[in-house]
């Protein structure tokens, strides 16, 4: 790529450019130019004088355009467009009429668009045509509009994933040897049709949260009104007494462990379904429904909403000792042997003493299995892992999890299930509901792990057993069953 600098003044014939012995002249920095000087300007500036580039700001005032980097020099547009062959454009929309007067010095010039919209569908075609068509003598990239002014200042651009697309691959290619040299990683996404997909990047809201969200919200709302009944109504009906005390935190110990001990489940059953799935199938080389694709993408946030419910499960456990109604109920108990004078010790369970300890271990292998879990996940930890790595512990040791989280459960209730008075409105408490699913998962999952069928799903994985080509486009393939 040619990049023609202005000089301010001309080197005179008889100047001498004196360097060491044997050493060849340092290479002239690569000058690129940037319209625009607001935060998201200056900021990309800024990043790419410290990449070892040198840079020119094209400005409406060039001498009263407010502070810029050290080291960047600020011209008219015209003059910028004329010294750089690679341009960023660092202005809205509605500011880009000014390159239709610019079109013949950005004639066979590389236009970056940056830009974004308030929201999706604001302008009948991208951004990216639209400069196109306003400045069809240059080749136009967009690209970059996922990085935020303040990511830029602070540095946070190691390994950071980029879109680019464009008409010119040639024009992609000097775009993405500049971000690369950033420390970005570049995705290309084809030509420059994709630019309104680039471009609504930005304004995407937890859209691969929103399942995950919607299914914990819902679990937590049907449990927290199910348990109200059973608990406070139906002691307050029956019995006369209020306890809506409990509310607060004794209702909400049962609901966070409850739902999270469903949505752990939930990340582990799409992955046997789709084991069996195959198993009806015979196959591996045909894609999984819609629905199933989905919920297995979004497992990763079904597991972390799983691990804060938990988080929250263990503090509201921590403070049970410190509760006003708690304390009350230890000192009236005092008070009555006191008064009672009753000096006999208490009876001593063994089988009572062997299950609260075993309830509570467990608990603590689970909850810090659940955390290890949640880390590996992350990718600045997932990422030192490798792919063996990485399985073993989000599939062999995410279904130890279930498990021992899952006897952590019936261990709470050991001695419970036959009781009547458990069953209160005739209804099952809510620990008995919420294992349901975990059972159901370790119970097909211990069926996969048969021999005859473990033989069968490795033959299918392995590809002994093919279809027709036309179903071998679009392959999901069902990883961590």
């Amino acid at each position: 790529m040619t990049v023609t600098s202005g000089m301010s003044e001309e080197m005179k014939p008889e100047s001498i450019s004196l360097c060491p012995l044997g050493a060849a002249a340092a290479p002239v920095p690569e000058l690129l130019c940037i319209f625009g000087t607001g935060d998201l300007g200056r900021s990309l500036g800024l990043r790419l004088l410290q990449s070892g580039y040198r840079v020119v700001y094209g400005s409406r005032r060039p001498h009263s355009c407010g502070p810029l980097p050290q080291g960047a020099q600020v011209m008219s547009h015209t003059a910028a467009a004329q010294s750089a062959s690679l341009i960023f454009i660092c202005v809205h929309r509605e500011h880009y009429e000014f390159l239709e007067t610019l079109a013949s010095h950005l004639e066979g010039k590389v236009l970056v668009d940056l830009s974004n919209n308030l929201k999706k569908g604001m302008y009948p075609e991208a951004n990216a045509a639209y400069l196109q068509r306003l400045v069809p003598g240059a080749t136009v990239v967009k690209g970059l509009n996922t990085l935020s002014a303040w990511a830029l200042q602070n540095g946070l651009l190691a390994g950071k994933q980029v879109y680019l697309c464009g008409n010119s691959a040639e024009a992609k290619q000097a775009v993405a040897v500049m971000a690369t040299k950033l420390g970005l990683t570049v995705l290309d996404k084809g030509t420059l049709s994709a630019a309104r997909e680039l471009e609504d990047f930005p304004l995407r809201l937890f859209e691969e949260w929103r399942l995950p969200l919607r299914v914990a919200i819902g679990l937590i709302a049907f449990f927290f009104f199910y348990l109200l009944i059973r608990d406070v109504i139906y002691a307050y009906v029956e019995q006369g007494k209020d306890i809506s005390f409990r509310i607060m935190i004794s209702l909400a110990n049962k609901v966070f462990p409850i739902v999270s001990l469903i949505m752990l489940s939930l990340c582990y059953l799409p992955g046997v379904i789709a084991a069996f799935l195959q198993l009806y199938r015979g196959t591996k080389y045909r894609r999984f429904p819609d629905w199933l694709d989905r919920w297995m993408l979004c497992r990763k946030q079904m597991g972390l909403v799983a691990l804060g419910l938990a988080f929250l499960h263990a503090i509201y456990t921590f403070i049970i000792p410190i509760r006003y109604a708690v304390r009350h109920k230890l000192i009236s108990l005092v008070v009555d042997e006191m008064k009672n004078n009753k000096t006999t010790p208490f009876y001593f369970d063994n089988t009572e003493a062997w299950g609260t300890d075993s309830f509570y271990v467990l608990g603590i292998l689970g909850f810090f299995l659940y955390v290890l879990l949640g880390l590996t996940s992350l990718p600045s930890v997932g990422g030192t892992l490798s792919w063996r790595e990485f399985s073993f512990i989000q599939s062999k040791l995410g279904h130890l999890t279930l498990c021992i989280c899952t006897s952590h459960g019936y261990i709470y209730g050991w001695n419970k299930f036959l009781r009547p008075s458990t069953y209160k409105w005739y209804t099952p408490p809510g620990y008995m509901l919420c294992l349901i699913v975990p059972s159901v998962v370790l119970v097909l999952k211990v069926v996969l792990l048969l021999p005859c069928v473990d033989r069968t799903l490795t033959r299918i994985r392995q590809g002994w057993e093919r279809t027709q080509p036309s179903e071998e486009m679009g392959v999901t393939k069902a990883t961590n069953l």
